[in-house]
């Protein structure tokens, strides 16, 4: 834990609270950390908090895995109104609006509904034993929470049918040549590299990044949702500072 951080309690998450970003680590090591309606809950209060204070969001797998699907023994027992409800489609499109960007941090497995976490993150980066798949019509389900529309969006339609139709795994390899994930990693360096990259990102405006997310998923996207952003960040006193430092620096050379 670094200074200046802090850690919340959660019975599914392990929660630490840095000055400029949180770090959730999904935490059911008796279930490969399986997605339950206790750790849906817990996440939703984490959003809850991202959306009151927006900080950049990274989310992991303790153990090596991400998240090895939904909790079956709880799928099980769902019937029409829980589907009805979107109780894992509900948490996951708020992961996606979350007002700063997110990134998932994949090792081992992330199936099932643990894959659909990660699509809805805006950035994912893999260890070298990442694995993403999506079982569900094996258990005679489809997955629901996202992926049917949300991966023909991140990797294309035959990628994406390859995954739902013919139950094709992406292991790191092919889910970094298919666009799935930003870059592979040593697993042992998977942390560090996903703090370099938010490193990087919390270097730029936080409203501009903001901003940024905001006019990139906006559906039917508008040359006056640019101008609109971009007026705002205009006006403020960060774009004034980093640019004036900018020419300071390109002055001296």
């Amino acid at each position: 834990m670094t200074a200046g951080s802090h850690r919340a309690s959660y019975d599914t998450l392990l929660v630490e609270e840095r000055t400029d970003r949180v770090v959730v680590t999904l935490h059911r090591p008796e279930a490969r950390n399986a997605i339950s309606g206790r750790m849906i809950t817990e996440l939703h209060e984490v959003c809850a908090q991202l959306e009151r204070t927006p900080k950049l969001l990274l989310l992991t797998g303790h153990g090596g895995v991400f998240a090895g699907g939904a909790d079956i023994s709880e799928l099980v027992k769902r019937g029409r109104d829980e589907a009805l409800q979107g109780i894992n489609s509900r948490l996951f499109e708020r992961v996606r609006r979350l007002p700063m960007p997110t990134l998932a941090a994949v090792d081992g497995w992330a199936l099932g509904g643990g894959a659909e976490l990660a699509y809805a993150c805006d950035l994912r980066l893999a260890g070298a034993d990442a694995v993403f798949g999506n079982p569900e019509p094996g258990l005679g389900i489809l997955a629901a929470a996202g992926a049917c529309w949300r991966l023909p969006e991140l990797v294309g339609e035959s990628v994406a049918k390859q995954v739902l139709l013919a139950g094709r795994n992406l292991d790191a390899r092919a889910a970094h040549a298919a666009g799935l994930v930003i870059d592979v990693v040593p697993a042992e360096e998977l942390v560090r590299e996903a703090h370099a990259l938010l490193d990087r990102m919390a270097r730029s405006s936080a409203t501009a990044l903001r901003l940024t997310k905001l006019v990139v998923d906006s559906p039917g996207a508008h040359p006056v949702a640019d101008d609109l952003a971009q007026a705002v960040l205009f006006e403020s006193e960060d774009k004034k500072d980093r640019m004036t430092r900018f020419l300071d620096r390109r002055s001296r050379i």
